[in-house]
């Protein structure tokens, strides 16, 4: 869908960072020597793997559930996620003294299940190659009369996540480029429309994993374009198609899409625990691997990547850094 009027501006985003101030962190920039020589470049890494819940996602979810009515927020809220949505919306509705019903798949990762359920919420589980969760969701919302706030496909959502894009521009000035996971899209929505309308000129390169190239495809079709649920160790880039107000916005302001596999994701893993000591989950680690493998080209002079987050346990992190297949 193209809309004359924008879902999301960047008055939107700025407002979304005065809603959650003091209440989301405003998390650091890491720089890197080593990392600049590996690259050929001057890197500056927003690090929302110190996000509370662990990522980025609590940004938008707050964003969206903090402007609900007080009669709502006693009905409570539902959303469906893979893992950090859903804890992000989880401790949203908690700090708000709500409550929250997630719909995730039954091969989450077992941490990001376990923190979902520390927050209070109440899970709901459907097999992720079989099932529709956004039918299963919606169908719940209605029956239980909870507010929906889905993972990007909002507009107060997507400006909560471009937050993150706001706060590194506003640390380290002008960025040549700027890149971005890219699942639903809404990261790359919100931080594409901040960036762009600060910094004409910047880049807007987002990653995504071979085997989940569904907004690469669309961008190349101009349409949306839908996959079978991709099999990647970057389990929060697991879709099948991209947004629909998502699109509507990368399709007009992002410059580019690039792809990792799973060993060079892997590789930055390892890479960002090593010698940046930080630990990145598989999602957030894909920007990372990019610039790593070379798969920027050409190669701008000063970039900022958004490390997404860093939900992942440390059996898992040990199976996936390890010497060994996962």
């Amino acid at each position: 869908m193209t809309t004359t009027t924008p879902p999301v501006t960047a008055d939107d985003v700025r407002d979304a960072a005065a809603r959650i101030a003091g209440v989301a962190h405003r998390t650091p920039v890491l720089r890197s020597r080593t990392l600049d020589a590996l690259v050929g470049a001057e890197v500056h890494l927003k690090c929302e793997n110190f996000q509370r819940a662990g990522a980025f996602k609590f940004r938008g979810a707050y964003n969206a559930a903090c402007r609900l009515g007080p009669e709502q927020l006693s009905r409570g809220i539902a959303a469906y996620s893979s893992g950090n949505h859903a804890q992000a919306v989880a401790l949203a509705a908690r700090e708000l003294g709500s409550t929250a019903v997630i719909v995730m798949p039954e091969d989450a990762p077992p941490s990001k299940r376990a923190a979902t359920a520390g927050y209070g919420a109440e899970i709901v589980t459907y097999d992720r190659y079989t099932g529709d969760r956004v039918a299963l969701a919606e169908a719940l919302a209605a029956e239980r009369g909870l507010a929906l706030v889905p993972p990007y496909e909002h507009p107060h959502v997507m400006a909560g996540q471009g937050t993150a894009a706001l706060e590194l521009l506003e640390e380290v000035g002008e960025l040549d480029a700027l890149l971005t996971p890219v699942g639903g899209g809404g990261l790359m929505a919100g931080s594409a429309t901040i960036a762009k309308a600060l910094h004409p000129g910047i880049r807007m390169i987002g990653v995504e994993p071979e085997a989940g190239d569904d907004t690469k495809r669309s961008l190349e079709a101009g349409r949306r374009v839908s996959i079978p649920v991709p099999r990647t160790i970057a389990d929060g880039q697991a879709l099948h198609t991209p947004g629909e107000l998502t699109f509507s916005v990368n399709r007009r302001l992002v410059d580019g899409i690039t792809l990792v596999g799973d060993d060079e994701i892997r590789d930055a893993m390892r890479f960002a625990f090593e010698r940046l000591k930080i630990v990145v989950e598989p999602s957030g680690a894909t920007p990372l691997a990019a610039l790593l493998a070379g798969r920027v080209d050409p190669l701008p002079r000063r970039i900022g990547v958004i490390v997404s987050g860093g939900n992942v346990d440390a059996e898992r992190f040990a199976a996936l850094c390890g010497p060994g297949p996962a």
